[in-house]
Formats: C-alpha cells, sequence, structure tokens
C-alpha cells in the first residue's frame, strides 16, 4: 500500500512537471526532450527539477 502510495505522488509530481515544462516559451524539441528526461528519470529527475531547475530551465533550453 505504502508503495503504491509513493508511486502516485511521483506519477502526479511528473505529470505536473511535464505540464509546467510544456508551457515554457522554448522550441517544442525541446520541450519533448526535457519531458522525457523527467520522465525517464523517474524521482531523482523530479528532485533535480523542483530543487534546482525549475527556475533555470527555460533560460538552459532557450
Amino acid at each position: 500500500m505504502i508503495g503504491w502510495i509513493i508511486w502516485l505522488v511521483g506519477m502526479i509530481l511528473t505529470l505536473k512537471a511535464a505540464y509546467e515544462i510544456w508551457l515554457l516559451n522554448v522550441p517544442m524539441i525541446k520541450r519533448i526532450i526535457a519531458i522525457i528526461l523527467i520522465f525517464v528519470t523517474s524521482w531523482v529527475g523530479l528532485l533535480f527539477y523542483y530543487l534546482f531547475a525549475r527556475k533555470r530551465l527555460q533560460s538552459w533550453l532557450s
């Protein structure tokens, strides 16, 4: 049960991060690559995104 809850929270946060990346004003291919990286790296990617890259991602992808 705990494992399922952790998975569900991770999936919700991943979808939220993907949505935020999708709304950035950068080329579409770069957005898609960033979203795929978030999904592939799972919790590590989420931690990196929310703790470090969230405010810097648009300048990195421009």
